[in-house]
């Protein structure tokens, strides 16, 4: 998203403010501040909603307030006194005084290989990277093969999955905090989840919201869905499991795909690192697979690899499964050998008011180009969009 206004350009995107084409740094409550008003050139923005929208509702005094405007004029050339960009509409709020340009922002809006990332502050200071994208009904989707917004951005199956969603819902996704894991226990992990939920939810507008947890985003789904019964609308869980490896019969035998791991990650195209995703994808298409294992060999070590294959292997949400309340639809591969189908009956049988849908595949979640991937996309839509 870019506004052009007088002699600036706020790129919301790259969080970048140009001035006669040089950068200008600015504190983030300052970019916020600026971003807020460019986003209704011309109109009142009340006191109160920049409180809302620069600090998050906290409490604030006069004298912050008027720093972080003075510096926001600054950053844009103007001053208190002429006050000819941003102007101060006594005891009420501010208002942009200028035109501002957004064809750019549009054009880039409706350009599907186009990607908005925006930035959100969590109550501890956290940074969360988020999009939105769509209209329709309000979606915050959770897990994904790749955990981070960019490198599943350049995939071209994940990018038509996401498509296919923004055709129908208003989109909501964000990075996960990759340090929540090492540094915590499990709870203080689930606790940062559900913080980066409230956050980016917070700042996309989403009160009530439906959410769609792929793989190990089922767990964080489920604790903010138990957590916050009154925010969630439904609950879709796909590829999701109850019990990790740890918790089944035969986990006595050693974990083949960590093996593939040790071996191989480390090394590019390596066959051990393709054949650790194909557990997960048999079905394929083999040219999404490969992609996304290059894509995670360059995010993710070796030790990190293990680490979420060991965290998924010991997870368990079964204690959960009675107080969530929303409608869930729980979405499953029949032939799915890493979690298998027991697990997705683990979950609609403990979840009240959920049903199983099982998919005609051996992978995880159908990749576009499988043959289950149609009724995947069919089956969430129905259920999302049917009237309570």
């Amino acid at each position: 998203m870019r506004y052009e206004f007088a002699d600036c350009v706020l790129d919301v995107d790259r969080h970048v403010l140009l001035r006669s084409g040089e950068t200008v740094s600015v504190e983030p409550q300052v970019f916020d501040l600026l971003e807020l008003l460019a986003e209704s050139p011309g109109k009142l923005v009340p006191r109160e909603e920049i409180i809302e929208r620069v600090w998050k509702g906290r409490f604030v005094s006069d004298s912050t307030i008027s720093a972080r405007i003075a510096a926001a004029r600054k950053a844009v050339g103007d001053d208190g006194k002429t006050q000819r960009i941003i102007k101060t509409i006594v005891r009420r709020g501010l208002q942009l005084a200028t035109d501002v340009n957004r064809d750019a922002a549009k054009a880039q809006k409706n350009d599907p290989q186009t990607q908005q990332l925006r930035y959100a502050q969590s109550r501890t200071g956290q940074i969360v990277p988020y999009t939105l994208a769509g209209d329709g009904l309000p979606v915050l989707r959770i897990g994904s093969v790749v955990h981070d917004l960019e490198a599943e951005w350049r995939l071209p199956g994940e990018r038509t999955r996401l498509t296919d969603m923004t055709n129908r819902f208003h989109l909501l996704r964000y990075n996960k905090d990759h340090r929540a894991m090492s540094d915590s226990t499990r709870q203080v992990t689930y606790d940062r989840r559900i913080d980066e939920i409230l956050t980016v939810t917070k700042a996309a507008g989403f009160d009530q919201f439906s959410i769609l947890a792929e793989f190990s985003g089922t767990f964080p789904a489920l604790h903010f869905a138990a957590r916050y019964p009154d925010r969630v609308k439904k609950l879709v869980l796909a590829g999701g499991w109850a019990e990790g490896r740890d918790h089944r019969a035969g986990s006595e035998q050693p974990d083949s795909i960590r093996t593939l791991i040790e071996e191989g990650w480390q090394t590019p195209g390596s066959g051990y690192a393709m054949g650790s995703m194909l557990s997960y994808f048999p079905d394929g298409p083999l040219d999404s697979v490969r992609l996304m294992v290059n894509e995670m060999q360059s995010l993710y070590s070796r030790e990190q690899k293990l680490e979420y294959r060991d965290t998924g292997n010991s997870a368990s949400v079964v204690h959960l499964l009675p107080d969530v309340k929303c409608p869930t639809l729980v979405l499953h591969g029949r032939h799915s050998a890493v979690h298998p189908l027991p697990e997705a009956r683990k979950l609609a049988a403990g979840i009240p008011n959920a049903s199983l849908v099982v998919l005609e595949t051996g992978n995880q979640i159908p990749l576009p180009g499988n043959a289950a991937y149609d009724t995947y996309m069919k089956s969430l839509t129905a259920f999302l969009e049917a009237p309570d």
